[in-house]
């Protein structure tokens, strides 16, 4: 898990970067959730979505958002996120530029940094975003959203309803082929606490629907201390 450091917009950003062994692999970037709610790059939902890539022989990039850690400048309300992310993946994509496509998996903030980015990134074959803040942004801008992805969200979330993502997402317009699904996770609150590991199983099964069989391993053990 070498730690990275790399130009942004603002000054540097900091990262953990995983190349994969395979030159022609695809990337994945990682989303934090909310700089002042908490929010960085090794806080464990990331940090269990990096090995999810990992495991599927991706080359993957988490990072700090400006003002986090070792990262420079300061909270700019989404917009400067919005722009670091980009630079992130531009960052990546010159380490692997014969990457097939790209992943955007995002928690919370992130997942609604990672929807930004898709439209602004026709490489960006798929997302995941969990916990989609739809109480707290607008998401107009998906018009429509050009990539398929997965959503998922806590039936016992109080920070953002259930009900409230089903609106949502029922209204999102989607380019023709694409479909954006959606998995209540029975019983999570709005931090996976006690069902992180159910989540990501979710996911793994939406990823391995989605990707070819090479990037599909058999599953592994889940590494203690995700869930909790």
């Amino acid at each position: 898990m070498p730690e990275v450091i790399f130009a942004g917009p603002e000054g540097r950003l900091e990262g953990r970067y995983h190349p994969s062994d395979d030159p022609a692999a695809p990337c994945a970037l990682i989303l934090s959730p909310h700089p002042k709610a908490g929010g960085h790059m090794d806080h464990r939902i990331p940090v269990a979505m990096y090995e999810q890539y990992k495991r599927r022989g991706f080359s993957v990039l988490r990072f700090n958002f400006r003002g986090i850690g070792r990262s420079m400048g300061v909270y700019d309300n989404g917009q400067g996120e919005l722009q670091d992310a980009a630079y992130a993946l531009d960052w990546m994509q010159s380490f692997n530029q014969n990457a097939p496509f790209s992943w955007v998996s995002g928690y919370s903030f992130g997942a609604w940094i990672g929807m930004q980015l898709l439209m602004r990134r026709p490489e960006v074959a798929g997302f995941i975003s969990m916990s989609l803040p739809t109480n707290t942004y607008d998401f107009a801008f998906l018009a429509p959203c050009p990539a398929s992805g997965l959503v998922t969200y806590g039936t016992n979330d109080s920070i953002v309803p259930a009900d409230d993502v089903d609106r949502v997402v029922e209204k999102i317009r989607v380019q023709k082929g694409t479909q954006i699904s959606t998995h209540p996770i029975e019983g999570a609150d709005h931090f996976y606490t006690n069902h992180l590991d159910i989540t990501m199983d979710v996911i793994d099964d939406y990823l391995d629907e989605h990707l070819e069989d090479r990037y599909c391993p058999p599953r592994e053990p889940r590494l203690l201390g995700f869930d909790g």
